[in-house]
């Protein structure tokens, strides 16, 4: 168990990454370095950073229950695709000596920093692709009788997965079932490749797929008794606090504000960590 220092420390981190975990994705850059300097070993840090930030990111998706509502049949193949992929990535986090992921880690970091920084030009191309999208469906093609309606996003747009997304998906779940920072952003990434526009729709869908590969994994490495389950529910709190304040924090600082500091804390603890080694 934690001393009373490090739970506030653990704490505080865990509170900003339910928060970070709300407005952008990336949490796991905050959590997984304040378990390391707790001491912990990097596999169980990595675990443990899994099942604190699971509870904030299961209220998320209740936010979201409304876009689900209207995309339940998109949910079952993504579920499928999820589950295997996050158990076959919480397999090899089992079987990976601690050694190996300690050399592995700050490469994990660098990706999981990287995905942070493009998801905002990311975001801004899926904005644009959904606004041409919606000009062009309010065009008509005959003379209308009657005024054109203002352009909308389609909020029950199929989603059909082609193989190479379903392929594409599976490693993206086998990546969150081992490490899991920045599996948001490239899951938004691969439902914009199908065609979808619709941000609201498309934050639903990659809640509930991303939830159920980090909700696999984490009960698999909580078997295997990887997790240190009394940090981790300690940190749970302080994710769920994270989660419920981030609205109002993004206000208060603007989101690019609060999108800068998380860079430049993630690109510092980064580069601390390859200077470590």
């Amino acid at each position: 168990m934690p001393t009373l220092e490090q739970s506030l420390i653990l704490i505080g981190a865990s509170i900003l990454g339910g928060a970070i975990n709300s407005i952008a994705g990336g949490g796991t850059v905050l959590t997984f370095p304040a378990l390391l300097a707790m001491g912990q070993e990097s596999t169980v840090a990595n675990a443990t950073s899994k099942v604190a930030l699971w509870p904030g990111q299961l209220s998320s998706l209740w936010g979201l229950r409304d876009e689900l509502k209207q995309n339940t049949k998109a949910i079952l193949p993504l579920a499928l695709i999820g589950v295997a992929g996050g158990v076959a990535g919480a397999q090899l986090l089992i079987f990976t000596p601690p050694k190996f992921f300690d050399a592995l880690a700050p490469y994990l970091m660098l990706i999981a920093t990287l995905l942070f920084i493009v998801q905002d030009p990311i975001s801004r191309w899926q904005k644009k692709r959904a606004e041409a999208s919606a000009k062009a469906a309010a065009e008509p093609s005959e003379p209308p009788v009657s005024p054109s309606p203002e352009p909308v996003e389609s909020d029950d747009q199929p989603l059909h997965l082609t193989l190479p997304i379903g392929i594409f998906l599976l490693i993206v779940s086998i990546y969150g079932g081992y490490f899991g920072a920045g599996i948001g952003i490239l899951t938004l990434v691969a439902f914009g490749l199908l065609g979808l526009n619709n941000i609201h729709q498309m934050n639903g869908i990659k809640a509930a797929f991303t939830l159920g590969i980090n909700g696999v994994s984490a009960i698999l490495l909580m078997v295997k008794g990887m997790v240190d389950l009394p940090t981790a529910g300690l940190m749970a709190i302080g994710s769920l606090v994270g989660g419920y304040a981030a609205t109002g924090i993004a206000r208060r600082m603007g989101q690019q504000n609060v999108r800068r500091i998380i860079i430049a804390i993630s690109i510092l603890v980064t580069l601390t960590m390859f200077l470590k080694r």
